[in-house]
């Protein structure tokens, strides 16, 4: 058997790992900016299915049955995000002769939409929350009751949601979520329902064949949520009445029954944190981001289940047959920065080091590089241990050992997130993290703090790999100088910033021993992990060390800079335009977010210097204004 999973990245990697366990050929389809992947060289066979075009071609049908056809593929496999939950795609596999590792079309269009959804968990004794979707919406939120909750019918990602507290805020918040609804999904359709205060996400795995036969594999827990992005997940879900935890079983196998699901899916709830009581949210027709959590506490995997079904074979199991054991959390690594306000970055990566003893899902590897294309999420890191306080333990250490960088990631917020009393003591809901301030979070390590381990570090790498030649003991280690005492060797830095550090390396007994360390000699680099965070360092050359860098100031008021590697959606402007302090100039999109970048101050556009579709880097001007009059200084 030959299976094509039309997707990218770690997902793809998953796949295939389990396809060549059991004997199957494998092919990748990829984007011109993934062609030298670790993903596309793990498969036996590979296919370019375009340019990036704002990932487009991952969403090319006929690309994808076109290297299917090509290369005699039998199955394909969706993984998650971009076609996985189409209908269209899965009618359109299935008429081409192939298999489709997924459920039926049907159950994928039922769920689809949350309008639908809805009155088909309704109808299957499902508890729905509250809300209304069709109709005069204000109304039917003053008749639920304030606060609401406006979201995007076809929506997912935190994209097109609003919490609206009183009638004074409903319509812009209305108006506002159905922009971005279409923006987002093409589909402005808006469902209002209760807003639920300490609201808990819960999320039930299910499984099913062609036979009728559907199980569950116990409960997972998402509450931990930042702008309505999953963070960390575990599982089993804890601290759930056991009343609640047999309700959310048996919801979602009524559903999944009700609809005759046939493969992998996800039925997901909230739980109101006060009273236990839990509301149908959605069902993910496909394989979830956070599968491994399951995989960990019942030994199965998911992916040969999900094969073992779609080739019209039997489950094998019946619910007796499904053991649960130990907790396990998962923690999503994307590719952002915690210290601009999350924003996506791209860029090359250069060191990973993995902590051992934990599962790594990820396809990057030194020499990647995360381009502005795609979703930030970069790698899973998951631990399982016997209980839930070790299984914590676990993650703190696990983020505490891995070296991810130089592009930034979340992991070092997600260490501090790991040890916060909410999450301890298992009272996380999904608004908490939204809520915590920033002020309660430890400051990220600085360049200086951690300069001098780096050079320690580098210093060590270097001793080991390479010979000292007969012109002394230093003579090859041109990057660093002796001190005066002769002794300890200063070495050379250049952080991320451009700036030099010229630092002792300690002695290696000396090195702290709770700092995490990683080198690449052969490249010139070292990195760093303090508090869960990577820092990285370049080695320069003495000779050209202090060669001033150029760099243009695009935190003033007389230009608009690309703030990270991103593609340009729209222009607002055009030279001669008159704009005001906050007007947007440029949109652009990075990791499928959308940025709108704004006028620091009024002005008039001078030079525009990006067109729709155009990839420009960090800090590359993108508008420059004439005339601009700089705003005030705020009073400290």
């Amino acid at each position: 058997m030959k299976l094509l999973v039309a997707n990218r990245g770690e997902i793809a990697s998953r796949v295939f790992a389990t396809a060549r366990r059991l004997d199957w050929r494998t092919v990748a389809v990829f984007a011109e900016p993934d062609s030298d992947a670790r993903f596309v060289r793990e498969a036996d066979e590979s296919r370019c299915i375009g340019p990036a075009a704002l990932d487009r071609s991952y969403l090319d049908i006929n690309a994808i049955l076109t290297a299917a056809a090509e290369t005699g593929a039998d199955a394909v496999h969706p993984g998650y995000g971009f076609l996985s939950e189409n209908a269209g795609f899965a009618q359109a596999v299935t008429e081409a002769g192939l298999t489709w590792v997924g459920p039926h079309s049907d159950a994928i269009a039922q769920m689809g939409a949350k309008v639908e959804a809805r009155a088909i968990a309704e109808s299957a004794g499902v508890p729905i929350i509250p809300g209304a979707a069709t109709g005069d919406l204000s109304a039917a939120a003053s008749q639920i009751g304030y606060p609401v909750l406006v979201k995007a019918s076809a929506g997912g990602g935190g994209k097109g949601i609003r919490i609206v507290r009183s009638s004074d805020g409903f319509d812009a918040a209305l108006a506002a979520a159905r922009t971005e609804a279409l923006r987002s999904f093409g589909d402005d359709r808006i469902i209002v329902e209760r807003y639920i205060e300490r609201p808990r996400h819960v999320e039930v795995q299910v499984v099913g064949d062609q036979h009728g036969n559907v199980i569950h594999l116990g409960t997972r827990d998402c509450s931990s949520q930042r702008r309505y992005q999953k963070l960390l997940e575990e599982a089993p879900a804890p601290n759930l009445p056991d009343d609640t935890r047999r309700g959310l079983h048996e919801a979602a196998l009524a559903l999944a029954r009700h609809i005759a699901y046939d493969s992998a899916g996800t039925v997901e709830f909230i739980v109101d944190a006060d009273t236990g009581e839990f509301f149908f949210l959605e069902m993910n027709t496909r394989l979830q981001v956070e599968h491994p959590v399951t995989e960990a506490i019942t030994g199965l995997d998911l992916v040969e289940l999900q094969l073992r079904v779609a080739g019209g074979a039997a489950l094998g199991l019946r619910q007796s047959d499904v053991t649960f054991g130990g907790h396990s959390i998962e923690a999503r690594i994307n590719a952002e920065d915690p210290v601009d306000g999350f924003s996506p970055r791209a860029g090359p990566v250069r060191h990973v080091r993995v902590p051992s003893g934990v599962r790594w899902d990820s396809a990057v590897e030194p020499g990647s590089a995360i381009t502005p294309y795609y979703d930030p999420l970069v790698a899973k890191l998951v631990v399982a241990r016997p209980d839930r306080e070790t299984a914590l333990d676990a993650m703190s250490e696990a983020l505490d050992g891995l070296v991810l960088g130089p592009v930034p990631t979340n992991a070092g917020f997600l260490r501090w997130l790991v040890g916060t009393p909410q999450l301890r003591s298992a009272e996380m809901t999904t608004d908490v993290i939204d809520a915590l301030s920033a002020d309660e979070m430890p400051a990220p390590p600085t360049s200086d703090q951690v300069a001098g381990t780096a050079a320690t570090a580098w210093l060590a790498s270097m001793q080991h790999d390479r010979v000292r030649d007969d012109s002394g003991p230093w003579a090859w280690l041109g990057p660093f100088r002796l001190t005066e005492h002769r002794s300890v060797a200063a070495v050379l830095l250049r952080d991320a910033a451009g700036d030099l550090h010229e630092v002792a390396a300690a002695s290696i007994n000396d090195a702290e021993s709770s700092v995490n360390v990683t080198s690449s000699a052969d490249a010139g680099s070292v990195a760093v992990n303090l508090y869960g965070y990577t820092v990285a360092f370049d080695v320069p050359d003495r000779s050209d060390a202090w060669t001033p860098t150029a760099t243009d100031d695009t935190g003033s008021v007389d230009a608009v800079a690309a703030p990270f590697p991103a593609v340009v959606v729209e222009v607002s402007v055009v030279p001669g335009d008159v704009v005001a302090s906050g007007d947007t100039v440029v949109v652009v999109e990075a990791m499928k977010m959308l940025h709108s970048l704004s006028a620091h101050g009024a002005g008039t556009v001078a030079d525009v210097r990006c067109a729709a579709g155009d990839a420009v880097e960090a800090n590359q001007v993108l508008v420059s204004f004439v005339g601009a009059d700089p705003e005030p200084e705020e009073l400290s």
